[in-house]
C-alpha cells in the first residue's frame, strides 16, 4: 500500500484588482499565516505593509478591506503568479507541483497598467515568462520574513516603484 503525500495543497487568494491599476504586485504564494488569514502579507513581520506605507504615505494599521482599497485608491493591485500548489510551511522552497495563475488573463482586464513588481525571486521566475511586451517588470526583494535583507533596505528597493504610483483617486 502507498504512502500518501503528507504535504498540502495550498489554494491562493484572488487578485485584489479594477481598472485603475497602473502597478500590480505579485507575489509566489501566499504563506500559511496569509492562507489562515485570507488576506494578503498577513504575516505580522511580513515587510509588505511598512514599505506600501512609506512608499505611498499612508497608515496601514486598518482593517483588510480598508487596506486593499487604500492601495487601490494609489493604483496598486495584487495577486500571486501561482494559483495553487503543494507546500508544507510557507517557504518557497518547498513548492512542489506548482499551477501558475493565467497572468495573461488577468493583464488583459487592466487597461491602465504600467508596471508589474515580482515581490522575490521565485514570483519573478515563473512570472516573468508570461509577461507581455510594453510593461514594465521590476524585480523587488521579497517581503517575506525569510528574506533578512533590512527593512530599510527593502524600502529603498521598492522605491523603483515611485514613478507608477498614483496619488488618490478620490474613491
Amino acid at each position: 500500500m502507498p504512502i500518501p503525500d503528507p504535504t498540502p495543497t495550498k489554494q491562493g487568494l484572488p487578485p485584489i484588482v479594477d481598472r485603475e491599476v497602473r502597478v500590480l504586485v505579485l507575489g509566489s504564494l501566499p504563506g500559511d499565516a496569509s492562507l489562515s488569514a485570507q488576506a494578503y502579507y498577513a504575516h505580522p513581520r511580513n515587510a509588505f505593509w511598512p514599505i506600501m506605507a512609506a512608499l505611498l504615505q499612508v497608515r496601514f494599521d486598518i482593517d483588510w478591506p480598508q487596506r486593499y482599497a487604500t492601495l487601490l485608491a494609489h493604483g496598486v493591485g495584487l495577486w500571486d503568479v501561482i494559483g495553487r500548489a503543494e507546500r508544507q510551511g510557507s517557504l518557497d522552497t518547498r513548492l512542489r507541483r506548482i499551477e501558475a495563475n493565467s497572468l495573461p488573463a488577468l493583464l488583459a482586464d487592466l487597461p491602465a497598467l504600467r508596471a508589474v513588481a515580482f515581490n522575490g525571486a521565485t514570483a519573478a521566475r515563473l512570472g516573468l515568462p508570461q509577461m507581455p511586451a510594453g510593461i514594465a517588470s521590476l524585480i523587488l526583494p521579497s517581503t517575506s520574513p525569510a528574506h533578512t535583507l533590512k527593512l530599510v533596505d527593502k524600502i529603498e528597493a521598492w522605491r523603483a516603484l515611485e514613478p507608477w504610483l498614483a496619488p488618490p483617486s478620490g474613491r
